[in-house]
């Protein structure tokens, strides 16, 4: 426990207090002024003892001075735990990533700016928590709820439209996406925030459904012209239909202004200059919701000043017989509501357009709004908090130098120049001398040259294009052509050659017919030679049987004498075939023993049966490096973020068409 003053600052009062006391010291002995002018034996009849009043007066006033001044530096000796609230404040970011972001109405494109707003945007942010959505065919989630801007930074450049699993454009299956994470983080207030070029009126019904029955506001970055501009796909190739018609992308404000101010929220378009983040940022801002304690804890000193504070109230005491504390008592509890001083306060002492003016000035420009009741001051109101199609539905009911020229600036941020320029024009028609509407003429109608001159630009883009692919139509003719004249040529060659073996095959047969013919009658010939020399053998035989017979006979008894020593030779042939096979067989075994020790002497390089030199090799095997086949898989991982994103997202699409939760018909582009 220590001695801590949470407002040291204060304990400078005293030193006037020291002061005081000093001078007042020094002039404590110093005669008064009258007793120069009286005489010594009167001074006492005339002038009145006054300084042990005086003293006790002083001794009080520098009590309570000294009191005062220390509860007013607030001295404490302990410390209070106190939980630390932050803002629970929900908002998602849903990016438009269609092949209509390719569109070049903006410079370079509508994509770079997106994400140009999108990184504005989330830097701009204060508290609270927000994800991010990217959508085309299908929607999917780039990062859940999160506190840390740094993570979404480092998403946002890896989005394009090519790394999407589906094209197309749904922003039904992004909402109701959007809906599931506010609602998972236990938002049930929150806001959508929407970076598109536009909508169609099928999607327009679909999300107003959706956020009908939610508690969600949306608030729309439009992007584009009304005047759009080709799709250049990153390849140079210019998005065509299904016809071969250049598609041309077209921004309609008016549908995502309805879809917006539907759910109470708000509508910008792009403004180069910045001031559409700026606007959406205190849109955002006036909303903060409900704060939610977090799990971080500190600590704050437990004042002890208002209790010195009552020691200040013992010289009420003396006020009871004046009436001193009645009127304090009186004033105290007699103060109005701070609801009430809000109200009726104001107005008795400021009209509402000064009220408004107030607002105005500290850049509360709805609440100014919705103060003013001149209709110009309420124009500007709305002009400056971003909402330029209410500021140009005031601006019109001043048919003035200075209302048109409003109506002229309104036009122009929403980007129609066409009606600016008649604006600023009947301006200065009222007023000649009105510098400022003519600055802006000239800005519109540069803006106006800039639109043609890209407009022609990409006039001469397609005609190029179309040009090249003529070109290259009518190069593709022309080989057609060539290859079916030379089908034509390889087709007739084709014939000849069929024609030629034809030919050729119908001259070996007849020379075949013509060579059976002359071995048919080689073998006529050379079977009647073979019945001719068969009845000469047959006459043969029959006398050589005769002879036969008669030796027969004669070496029937020599056979018989012979027949029994070919048993005995044939046992003993019999004993040495097995004593061979034996013998052979041994010598396969030591044959087939010798070549298995020699084989593993060559893979271990030392004789087998040692167990140490078997462990050394073991070892020696553990060393080698990794197959190749895995090697080329480790190296087959990718480290590029948008690559790791693309697989993340197509995996998530793939489950849910396993799941059947294939989305509906979107748009192509």
């Amino acid at each position: 426990m220590s001695l801590h003053f949470i407002r040291p600052e204060w304990l400078l009062a005293l030193l006037p207090l020291a002061l005081l006391l000093l001078l007042l010291w020094k002039t404590k002995g110093k005669r008064s002024a009258w007793q120069t002018y009286i005489a010594p034996h009167l001074t006492q009849l005339l002038l009145t003892p006054g300084g042990k009043q005086a003293s006790n007066r002083l001794v009080l006033l520098s009590v309570f001075w000294f009191v005062g001044a220390v509860a007013m530096a607030g001295p404490a000796l302990t410390k209070k735990p106190l939980p630390v609230f932050s803002s629970a404040q929900g908002r998602v970011i849903v990016l438009d990533m269609s092949r209509s972001m390719y569109a070049t109405d903006l410079a370079p494109n509508r994509l770079t700016q997106e994400k140009f707003r999108a990184t504005d945007l989330i830097n701009s942010l204060k508290d609270g928590e927000t994800a991010l959505i990217a959508y085309a065919g299908d929607a999917f989630t780039i990062s859940p709820m999160t506190t840390d801007k740094q993570t979404l930074l480092n998403l946002l450049p890896t989005l394009t439209p090519d790394i999407m699993p589906v094209q197309g454009s749904n922003l039904a299956s992004a909402i109701t996406l959007a809906k599931q994470l506010l609602a998972q983080s236990g938002h049930q207030q929150g806001d959508i925030i929407l970076l598109s070029d536009g909508i169609s009126g099928r999607q327009y019904d679909e999300s107003q459904s959706l956020l009908a029955d939610s508690q969600y506001r949306l608030g729309v970055l439009a992007l584009g012209t009304n005047q759009g501009a080709p799709i250049r796909l990153p390849n140079g190739q210019l998005q065509r239909d299904n016809a071969g018609e250049v598609v041309i992308a077209k921004t309609d404000f008016s549908l995502l202004g309805q879809l917006a101010t539907g759910t109470g929220g708000i509508m910008l378009p792009f403004n180069p200059d910045g001031s559409d983040v700026q606007a959406l940022t205190n849109w955002l801002d006036k909303d903060t919701g409900d704060a939610k304690a977090t799990e971080i804890k500190g600590d704050s000193w437990q004042d002890l000043g208002p209790y010195l504070a009552i020691l200040l109230l013992l010289p009420a005491l003396y006020s009871f017989r004046r009436g001193i504390l009645a009127g304090l008592a009186l004033i105290i509890f007699i103060q109005p509501q701070p609801s009430m001083a809000t109200d009726w306060w104001q107005d008795l002492w400021q009209t509402p357009d000064q009220q408004g003016q107030a607002a105005f000035d500290n850049k509360a420009y709805q609440d100014a709004a919705s103060l003013f009741e001149d209709s110009n001051w309420r124009g500007s109101a709305h002009y400056k908090a971003g909402n330029y199609e209410k500021a140009l539905t005031e601006f019109q009911r001043d048919e003035t130098a200075i209302g048109k020229f409003n109506q002229g600036n309104a036009r122009m941020q929403l980007g129609q120049l066409d009606e600016a320029i008649k604006d600023y024009e009947a301006a200065l028609k009222q007023d000649p001398g009105f510098a400022d509407a003519g600055a802006n003429l000239k800005l519109a109608e540069e803006l106006k040259k800039q639109q043609e001159q890209q407009k022609q630009q990409n006039q001469q883009s397609q005609q190029d294009q179309q040009s090249q692919q003529d070109q290259q139509s009518q190069q593709d003719q022309q080989s057609q052509q060539d290859q079916q004249s030379q089908q034509e040529q390889q087709s007739q060659q084709d014939q000849q050659s069929q024609r030629d073996q034809q030919s050729q095959q119908d001259q070996q047969s007849q020379q075949d017919q013509q060579s059976q013919q002359d071995q048919q009658s080689q073998q006529d010939q050379q079977s009647q030679q073979d019945q001719q020399s068969q009845q000469d053998q047959q006459s043969q035989q029959d006398q050589q049987s005769q002879q036969n017979q008669q030796s027969q006979q004669n070496q029937q008894s020599q056979q018989n004498q012979q027949s029994q020593q070919e048993q005995n030779n044939e046992a003993a042939m019999e004993a040495d075939a097995a004593q061979a096979a034996d013998g052979t067989a041994e010598e396969n075994k030591d044959k087939t023993n010798a070549q298995a020790a020699a084989q593993m002497e060559a893979e271990l390089g030392e004789p087998a049966g040692k167990d140490a030199e078997a462990s050394v090799a073991s070892s020696r095997l553990s060393e080698e490096p990794l197959p190749e086949d895995m090697q080329r898989a480790l190296r087959a991982v990718a480290d590029d973020p948008s690559v790791l994103l693309r697989n993340k997202m197509l995996l998530e699409y793939q489950k849910r068409r396993m799941r059947g939760e294939q989305p509906k018909d979107s748009e192509q582009w």
